[in-house]
């Protein structure tokens, strides 16, 4: 009984010491510049709150924290740059859920969405608006199906590509409506929102759809991802015409696996800073992002409900990657 006793204090000792030494190995954290990985082009929301969160974080690391941009195969490029980059803090994931949650099911992706990233931050839930080109004869989300059903397979839409959550929240809200709207995908939103308004194409679903809308050069039709819409005059909830409707978009900022716990805690104290700064909380808002702390365990159920959601909605549709 003693030697038990012993032997488990000897194992308490070595434990304490590991933990010492690991905090003291890591107690200079961040020494460098850290890069922050969009899995997009610039000038899309994933791009625009990335560059919003990592100029905060710069400030709470006292280190650069450089966007880098790695678009390609519905984010999993980007993604999989990071699920196999060293786990040493110094390489970060900006993602939109859909690259975990929705485009592994779709496209090749080389990673685990479950097993190859530690979450540290939701950094919110986007606002997503249904919108078309002002010169369609199309006011109001229902004139959008009549339009669709009497005109099937005219209308197309663009998003930032297959398996993004534009594509399943179009696919979604077809399957709904019953309707017949040809899928455009492009390399990232900016460039499927640039052609809706110059007319290249009839109807977009994006966070970036909002300052669009407000602008006049888009009209909305209908949000979803947030309760209210205040600043989008006229626009309704898509759950007034589709109360079942359960899909939404969310940023999220993740590590890969494996990275060290005293780096994790400094992450993650850093984005709760980050994300409770009035100034940031406002930037967010402004492109349709609103920030929603939650814990690491919350944020994985996250990535599982829409993983979920997503595969029934691909196997209803039938989405396939091109």
């Amino acid at each position: 009984m003693k030697k038990l006793t012993a032997y488990r204090q000897q194992t308490l000792l070595i434990a304490l010491l590991a933990s010492a030494w690991s905090l003291s190995a890591h107690a200079a954290w961040p020494e460098h510049a850290i890069t922050y990985v969009v899995p997009y082009p610039p000038g899309g929301t994933n791009d625009s709150a990335a560059r919003i969160v990592a100029q905060a974080l710069e400030k709470q690391l006292g280190q650069p924290v450089v966007v880098d941009n790695r678009p390609g195969a519905g984010g999993t490029v980007g993604a999989a740059y990071v699920a196999h980059a060293k786990a040493d803090g110094y390489t970060l994931f900006n993602a939109s859920i859909g690259n975990v949650a929705i485009a592994p099911q779709l496209v090749p992706a080389n990673f685990d969405s479950f097993k190859d990233f530690t979450p540290l931050a939701h950094i919110g839930g986007s606002r997503s608006v249904i919108a078309v080109n002002p010169n369609l004869p199309i006011h109001s989300i229902q004139e959008l199906i009549n339009y669709a059903k009497a005109n099937p397979g005219k209308l197309t839409y663009g998003t930032s590509g297959n398996g993004t959550p534009g594509n399943i929240s179009m696919e979604y809200f077809k399957l709904l409506s019953s309707t017949d709207i040809l899928h455009v995908p492009y390399k990232g939103s900016a460039a499927a929102l640039s052609d809706a308004v110059a007319g290249h194409i009839d109807v977009v679903s994006d966070p970036l759809a909002n300052g669009f809308v407000k602008s006049g050069k888009l009209r909305g039709l209908a949000f979803f991802g947030t309760e209210k819409a205040d600043d989008l005059t006229g626009v309704p909830s898509i759950t007034q015409l589709y109360p079942q409707w359960k899909f939404s978009g969310s940023f999220i900022a993740l590590a890969p696996a494996k990275t060290p716990q005293p780096i994790l805690t400094k992450l993650r104290a850093s984005y709760q800073a980050v994300l409770s700064d009035p100034q940031v909380v406002k930037s967010l808002e402004n492109i349709g992002v609103t920030p929603e702390w939650k814990t690491p365990q919350q944020t994985e159920a996250l990535v599982q409900a829409t993983w979920d959601i997503s595969k029934d909605i691909i196997k209803k549709a039938n989405i396939q990657a091109n």
